[in-house]
């Protein structure tokens, strides 16, 4: 899919989207299956959610990035792997 299909042109949703691959690899149950069927429906021309989904798309979203926590965290990398520090 080319990106100006993938996106709508409305910033809001957009960013959400942006974000929706992370949003269908995590969510389990009833939010899995709200996930993928967004992903069907999100490559319709013209398609934009309702409130209601895109109420519940913020609530998916926004609890993805929290579980992953700010970007650019280092937390979670594995011991072996040396973070390079470059004083530019």
């Amino acid at each position: 899919m080319r990106a100006e299909e993938t996106y709508t042109g409305h910033p809001d949703v957009d960013r959400l989207l942006f974000s929706w691959g992370r949003v269908i690899a995590n969510a389990r149950g009833w939010e899995r299956g709200f996930a993928l069927s967004i992903q069907r429906d999100r490559k319709r021309p013209g398609w934009r959610p309702s409130h209601k989904q895109f109420a519940v798309m913020e609530r998916l979203v926004a609890a993805t990035q929290q579980d992953r926590g700010p970007v650019g965290a280092c937390d979670d990398l594995p011991d072996d792997v040396m973070l390079i520090d470059r004083d530019d």
